[in-house]
């Protein structure tokens, strides 16, 4: 009976992409398709499933009655880099860039929701945070529609991500410390969201930041351990200190040089982790 629930449970949830017509009914049908192919998956009994190919005579499958859906334990914010929100839609749909995002927000705060909150979308790519090496698998993955140079943050767009934000944190227990931007978990490659007012967040309770009075750091504070503490990937050290800028002090962020101040900041972040 419980497999046969989640079976109903992902059928309807694969229903619910054949709701949109219009200019999206080819993309909608693609969905429609792809979720009742995971519900198929959902529903087989191991046994005729994973089990079988295990290489090894001696098995049984016998279904436990206490499982549940997997949910997400991580927000990850973006900026699309790209010249409006309809540009990254029919980015998300492009099937050879293979790339996706959970939610859209555009600049006028309009929420466009394109992966299920429980399926796997496309967004982190390589990276690491802590010792998670696959933010795809668990996260929820959020574009915001700015070009990532000039762009200014609106405030109709960030009330609506904070509102989505608050949604998701509810929904599936999200700890605070788990919403991070696409460059602290990949600071080689990314720098977005630029520019980003992460203090918003953070004093609504997404993320960290550091305190208002900033104490000197005691001595033999160690950069690199308070920076893999708080999750950065320090076998890259500087780009680590970048992706660190990046998001808390958004100055010199080219530079792998920590400064008098940018060492106040990170002793106060790193004190939040302990």
């Amino acid at each position: 009976m419980m497999i046969k629930k989640y079976a109903i449970y992902f059928s309807i949830v694969a229903l619910m992409g054949s709701c949109a017509g219009g200019k999206y009914a080819t993309t909608e049908k693609i969905y429609k398709k792809k979720a009742k192919d995971f519900s198929e998956v959902y529903k087989e009994a191991p046994v005729k499933g994973q089990l079988e190919k295990i290489n090894y005579k001696d098995k049984e499958w016998i279904a436990s009655t206490n499982f549940g859906v997997r949910k997400p334990n991580y927000v990850m914010i973006h900026h699309t880099a790209q010249k409006d929100l309809d540009q990254t839609v029919k980015t998300f749909h492009n099937e050879k860039v293979g790339v996706s995002s959970h939610y859209v927000i555009g600049r006028d705060g309009k929420v466009v929701q394109m992966v299920n909150d429980l399926y796997r979308a496309h967004h982190a790519g390589l990276g690491r945070w802590g010792n998670d090496t696959d933010l795809n698998s668990s996260s929820i993955g959020i574009e915001l529609d700015n070009n990532g140079i000039s762009d200014p943050w609106p405030e109709v767009q960030i009330n609506a991500l904070v509102q989505l934000l608050s949604y998701l944190k509810e929904t599936y227990k999200i700890p605070q410390a788990n919403f991070i931007g696409h460059m602290d978990y990949a600071p080689t490659r990314k720098n977005d969201p630029s520019r980003f007012p992460w203090k918003i967040l953070a004093d609504k309770g997404f993320g960290y930041w550091y305190d208002e009075v900033l104490e000197d750091p005691p001595v033999g504070f160690d950069p690199k351990i308070a920076l893999r503490i708080i999750g950065y990937d320090v076998k890259n050290l500087d780009a680590a200190i970048k992706g660190f800028k990046q998001h808390y002090t958004q100055m010199d962020v080219n530079s792998a040089l920590l400064t008098e101040h940018d060492l106040k900041i990170l002793y106060s972040i790193f004190k939040k982790f302990l």
